[in-house]
């Protein structure tokens, strides 16, 4: 199953190559990777020139100019790139384990989207994780982890957790099966068919607006929390605005309630 994988970035070249390192790694090969990028500097080409030169990654870079907080837009320019049927979704702070992908096209179904997560680490960690620790897996695991600065948290089942136990996790976890752009994938057919994301959003709860109108156009969520893992690398979030995260809210709201499944402001404006 060929796949198109979205990455998102803005300027953390850094973590970028740490997540690019995981993508060398997969057990799935059949995949392409399209870099998102909301007008990052020349250090973020510098790093997409060189995976491309020293890897066998296929990598596009989508580029535009930074005039604030358009993630939504290079997104869906994204989507429109896509060569897959199939897109997984995540974000250039996000390293996927070495099946990430693998368990995103075995789980993928007609007629739903996926539902993942990510086990965030404190900063010291993610700055102790080389390129090494990528390629043997060490930093997904546990004991490396702790040795390195993770708290101890029932969170960390994510990293142990058989097939079978997360299989069993994925079914009774109580957290919402909600669209999340670090950790989600689905059809590109049907990511088109809502218009994709809407572009009023900012930062705040925008890929759960789209899963909101997926699921009101009969596309059912499914969890895969437990199996296809990434681990969030630290950062701080200069571009949260409380009032745009509410704003975001009042409109998925809206969507929810009245059954909304097509943007005006998404791939196709009116």
């Amino acid at each position: 199953m060929q796949l198109s994988v979205i990455i998102t970035t803005y300027n953390s070249p850094v973590w970028l190559e740490k997540v690019l390192w995981g993508y060398t790694q997969q057990s799935h090969h059949d995949f392409e990777i399209i870099i998102g990028d909301d007008g990052s500097g020349q250090e973020t080409q510098a790093c997409i020139d060189r995976f491309r030169n020293e890897t066998n990654l296929d990598i596009k870079h989508l580029w535009q100019e930074d005039n604030g907080f358009r993630k939504c837009h290079i997104l869906n320019q994204c989507i429109l790139e896509a060569s897959a049927e199939y897109l997984v979704f995540t974000d250039g702070d996000c390293i996927p384990r070495h099946d990430f992908l693998e368990t995103h096209a075995r789980e993928a179904r007609q007629g739903c989207f996926l539902s993942g997560g990510y086990h965030k680490l404190p900063m010291t960690t993610s700055e102790k994780i080389a390129k090494d620790d990528i390629l043997s897996g060490r930093c997904f695991d546990l004991a490396w982890l702790k040795s390195n600065g993770l708290q101890s948290s029932y969170k960390n089942k994510k990293l142990t957790a058989s097939p079978q136990a997360a299989k069993l996790y994925n079914a009774i976890t109580p957290t919402k099966c909600n669209f999340k752009g670090s950790n989600a994938s689905a059809w590109k057919e049907d990511i088109i068919n809502v218009n994709g994301f809407d572009e009023r959003m900012v930062w705040g709860g925008l890929d759960r607006e789209l899963g909101a109108r997926l699921k009101n156009a009969g596309i059912k969520p499914k969890h895969v929390r437990y199996n296809a893992v990434v681990l969030h690398l630290d950062h701080k979030r200069g571009y949260k605005d409380p009032a745009a995260v509410q704003e975001n809210k009042n409109i998925r709201l809206r969507i929810e309630k009245e059954g909304i499944t097509w943007t005006e402001w998404g791939i196709r404006k009116a």
